[in-house]
């Protein structure tokens, strides 16, 4: 579900991939649902590939997603993104071994409004698609 969710630099929020054309994108804003395009030039990410260093290994920002929307029962997170103790702290608890040196204050925070953006456009299905084993019948 997310790999159609891009974040697009310079630009706020998020936005949905709608379509594709020659040297651009066809982006819908997540919020106005406003549709503008996306050049090639423009730094374009999908939520998809991004992760969040943890102490062993980086864990995709699906989970972490889940991990929010389980903590919130699926509503969204109302904590003060100034307070920088009680940032970390909610972090902590959801994801508790998280590189508490290479996740910024910034990091934490665009999670956060990343999440409460797409609960309230109602984009929070975070489980990842199962890949389904296929058994040869004899």
């Amino acid at each position: 579900m997310l790999k159609k969710i891009l974040s697009i630099a310079g630009k706020p929020g998020l936005f949905e991939l709608v379509s594709q054309g020659n040297n651009m994108l066809i982006v819908e804003d997540l919020g106005s649902k406003q549709r503008c395009p996306a050049y090639s030039n423009d730094k374009v990410i999908s939520l998809a590939d991004i992760a969040i260093f943890t102490e062993e290994q980086e864990v995709p920002l699906s989970q972490v997603f889940a991990s929010i929307q389980k903590k919130e029962n699926g509503g969204q997170v109302n904590i003060d993104v100034k307070d920088v103790k009680k940032l970390r702290a909610y972090f902590g608890e959801v994801l508790p071994n998280y590189d508490k040196e290479r996740v910024y204050n910034n990091d934490i925070k665009k999670v956060i409004r990343w999440y409460n953006l797409l609960t309230a456009a109602g984009k929070a299905d975070f489980e990842e698609p199962k890949e389904e084993n296929k058994v040869a019948a004899e």
